[in-house]
Protein backbone atom coordinates (compact mmCIF):
# COMPACT_ATOMS: atom_id res chain seq x y z
CA UNK A 1 0.00 0.00 0.00
CA UNK A 2 1.45 3.40 -0.92
CA UNK A 3 1.78 6.38 1.42
CA UNK A 4 -1.24 8.21 -0.04
CA UNK A 5 -3.49 5.20 0.53
CA UNK A 6 -2.22 4.83 4.10
CA UNK A 7 -2.89 8.51 4.82
CA UNK A 8 -6.36 8.28 3.29
CA UNK A 9 -7.15 5.15 5.31
CA UNK A 10 -5.94 6.84 8.50
CA UNK A 11 -8.12 9.88 7.77
CA UNK A 12 -11.15 7.66 7.11
CA UNK A 13 -10.51 5.76 10.35
CA UNK A 14 -10.35 9.00 12.35
CA UNK A 15 -13.53 10.31 10.71
CA UNK A 16 -15.60 7.20 11.38
CA UNK A 17 -14.22 6.80 14.90
CA UNK A 18 -15.32 10.36 15.62
CA UNK A 19 -18.76 9.72 14.10
CA UNK A 20 -19.21 6.51 16.13
CA UNK A 21 -18.20 8.35 19.31
CA UNK A 22 -20.70 11.16 18.61
CA UNK A 23 -23.48 8.70 17.81
CA UNK A 24 -22.86 6.34 20.75
CA UNK A 25 -20.88 8.03 23.51
CA UNK A 26 -20.51 11.77 22.90
CA UNK A 27 -22.59 12.89 25.90
CA UNK A 28 -21.52 12.17 29.47
CA UNK A 29 -24.30 11.74 32.00
CA UNK A 30 -23.93 12.08 35.76
CA UNK A 31 -22.39 8.91 37.11
CA UNK A 32 -20.11 8.48 34.12
CA UNK A 33 -22.56 6.73 31.78
CA UNK A 34 -22.19 7.90 28.19
CA UNK A 35 -24.91 8.19 25.58
CA UNK A 36 -24.82 9.47 22.04
CA UNK A 37 -26.85 11.32 19.49
CA UNK A 38 -28.12 8.05 18.01
CA UNK A 39 -30.04 7.26 21.17
CA UNK A 40 -31.41 10.79 21.41
CA UNK A 41 -32.45 10.81 17.74
CA UNK A 42 -34.08 7.42 18.34
CA UNK A 43 -36.47 9.04 20.80
CA UNK A 44 -38.21 10.83 17.92
CA UNK A 45 -41.33 8.74 17.24
CA UNK A 46 -41.68 7.24 13.81
CA UNK A 47 -38.44 8.26 12.12
CA UNK A 48 -35.81 8.54 14.84
CA UNK A 49 -34.51 4.99 14.69
CA UNK A 50 -34.52 5.04 10.89
CA UNK A 51 -32.48 8.27 10.82
CA UNK A 52 -30.04 6.72 13.28
CA UNK A 53 -29.68 3.64 11.06
CA UNK A 54 -28.97 5.82 8.03
CA UNK A 55 -26.26 7.70 9.93
CA UNK A 56 -24.80 4.40 11.17
CA UNK A 57 -24.72 3.07 7.60
CA UNK A 58 -22.03 5.60 6.69
CA UNK A 59 -19.52 3.51 8.66
CA UNK A 60 -20.43 0.43 6.59
CA UNK A 61 -20.07 2.43 3.36
CA UNK A 62 -16.59 3.54 4.39
CA UNK A 63 -15.74 -0.06 5.32
CA UNK A 64 -16.71 -1.10 1.78
CA UNK A 65 -14.47 1.62 0.35
CA UNK A 66 -11.63 0.25 2.49
CA UNK A 67 -12.32 -3.18 0.96
CA UNK A 68 -13.32 -4.80 4.25
CA UNK A 69 -14.57 -8.35 3.55
CA UNK A 70 -18.28 -8.91 3.06
CA UNK A 71 -18.62 -11.12 6.16
CA UNK A 72 -17.38 -8.29 8.40
CA UNK A 73 -19.60 -5.72 6.66
CA UNK A 74 -22.54 -8.13 7.04
CA UNK A 75 -21.87 -8.30 10.76
CA UNK A 76 -21.77 -4.51 10.87
CA UNK A 77 -25.13 -4.34 9.07
CA UNK A 78 -26.53 -6.91 11.52
CA UNK A 79 -25.49 -4.67 14.44
CA UNK A 80 -27.34 -1.75 12.84
CA UNK A 81 -30.42 -3.89 12.15
CA UNK A 82 -30.50 -5.19 15.72
CA UNK A 83 -30.39 -1.63 17.02
CA UNK A 84 -33.05 -0.55 14.52
CA UNK A 85 -35.50 -3.40 15.17
CA UNK A 86 -35.20 -3.41 18.95
CA UNK A 87 -35.11 0.40 19.00
CA UNK A 88 -38.65 0.70 17.68
CA UNK A 89 -40.04 -0.85 20.88
CA UNK A 90 -41.38 1.83 23.20
CA UNK A 91 -39.19 2.61 26.23
CA UNK A 92 -37.29 -0.72 26.32
CA UNK A 93 -36.08 -0.14 22.76
CA UNK A 94 -34.89 3.34 23.63
CA UNK A 95 -32.96 2.03 26.64
CA UNK A 96 -31.47 -0.71 24.47
CA UNK A 97 -30.46 1.91 21.90
CA UNK A 98 -28.49 3.81 24.55
CA UNK A 99 -26.74 0.65 25.76
CA UNK A 100 -26.05 -1.42 22.61
CA UNK A 101 -23.77 1.12 20.86
CA UNK A 102 -23.76 -0.47 17.39
CA UNK A 103 -21.48 2.20 15.93
CA UNK A 104 -18.70 1.65 18.45
CA UNK A 105 -19.06 -2.10 17.90
CA UNK A 106 -18.76 -1.58 14.15
CA UNK A 107 -15.68 0.60 14.47
CA UNK A 108 -14.21 -2.11 16.69
CA UNK A 109 -14.83 -4.70 13.96
CA UNK A 110 -13.28 -2.41 11.37
CA UNK A 111 -10.22 -1.63 13.50
CA UNK A 112 -9.70 -5.31 14.31
CA UNK A 113 -9.70 -6.15 10.60
CA UNK A 114 -7.44 -3.24 9.65
CA UNK A 115 -4.94 -3.98 12.42
CA UNK A 116 -4.50 -7.51 11.07
CA UNK A 117 -3.54 -6.10 7.69
CA UNK A 118 -0.99 -3.57 8.96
Amino acid sequence: MNDNALLRNAAVKRRIERLAWLLDAGIRLPGGFRIGLDGIIGLIPGIGDLVGAVLSSYIVVEAARLKVPLRIRARMVLNILIELVVGVLPIAGDLFDFAFKANLRNVGLLNAYLSKGE
